[in-house]
């Protein structure tokens, strides 16, 4: 972005840059579908080996046992998944070092890990950490471009909802709730409008379909430009710019608006 504007004739840019893709489990749906939400979330989380721009690499969640049951489902299913070869050598020595900085941080706890695998593989993990920690660690925001998930114990709904104040922008959010989350959910969604550039409910990012509904962007640092997508029928948008033809005759004017 640096070097484009400061070229004699300037260009926009328009990059996919970093997104962790947040992931809010409403306390009902968590209680009513734990298990299936985590089993979901697993065959998302390694997806492409987890190279998937809207790859759910956090879990935000109030603690509790419907948490509980989410998580032990997750720690079962995770370890029978496969490693994967990453698509360069580069991107998979860059995922084991992200991996080994959660493994080695003071305040994240290993949940899980996948099988074992060859030198350019990726292998599957999910740590956790509090809420407390996850805000007083800004680097916990990082992202780690694999299938490496990171959950978030929140005490209650309010400290939840001081985590999403602290992130910086995303690709997407999804939110899985039943009937009776929707007042919480509601509450939220106004800031969650401003945080990514796709919200989606009881699913999960990895499904992206080319459509003209489909916004694959966000705010900063999720993309360059947040007033565009990547992915879609409005991305042609990132290589246009407007002109208007006033008073035009007919004879002179371009072909489309004749």
């Amino acid at each position: 972005m640096k070097i484009a504007s400061e070229r004699k004739q300037p260009i926009p840019v328009y990059a996919e840059m970093s997104s962790i893709n947040p992931v809010i489990l409403f306390p009902r749906a968590l209680g009513s579908r734990a298990e299936g939400i985590a089993a979901s979330f697993v065959s998302s989380l390694v997806l492409g080996a987890g190279q998937f721009c809207t790859n759910p690499g956090l879990i935000l969640a109030v603690d509790g046992e419907g948490l509980d049951t989410f998580v032990a489902k997750a720690r079962e299913l995770l370890p029978e998944t496969g490693a994967q070869t990453m698509l360069t050598s580069l991107i998979a020595e860059t995922f084991r070092e992200g991996v080994g900085r959660l493994e080695k941080h003071a305040e994240v706890s290993m949940l899980a890990k996948g099988k074992t695998g060859g030198e350019y593989d990726g292998v599957a993990a999910l740590f956790e950490t509090s809420a407390s920690s996850f805000l007083a660690h800004h680097e916990l925001q990082d992202e780690v471009f694999g299938a490496a998930g990171l959950v978030v114990r929140c005490t209650d709904f309010d400290e939840l909802e001081r985590v999403i104040d602290a992130l910086e922008g995303q690709l997407t959010v999804a939110l899985h709730v039943d009937d009776n989350d929707h007042d919480d959910a509601r509450r939220l969604v106004p800031k969650l409008e401003m945080l990514a550039g796709r919200l989606l409910v009881n699913g999960f990012g990895t499904g992206v379909e080319v459509s003209p509904a489909m916004v694959h962007g966000g705010p900063y640092p999720a993309t360059a430009d947040g007033r565009s997508t990547s992915v879609g029928t409005l991305a042609i948008y990132r290589f246009l710019r407007p002109v208007s033809y006033q008073d035009f005759p007919e004879a002179i004017r371009p072909a489309p608006l004749r």
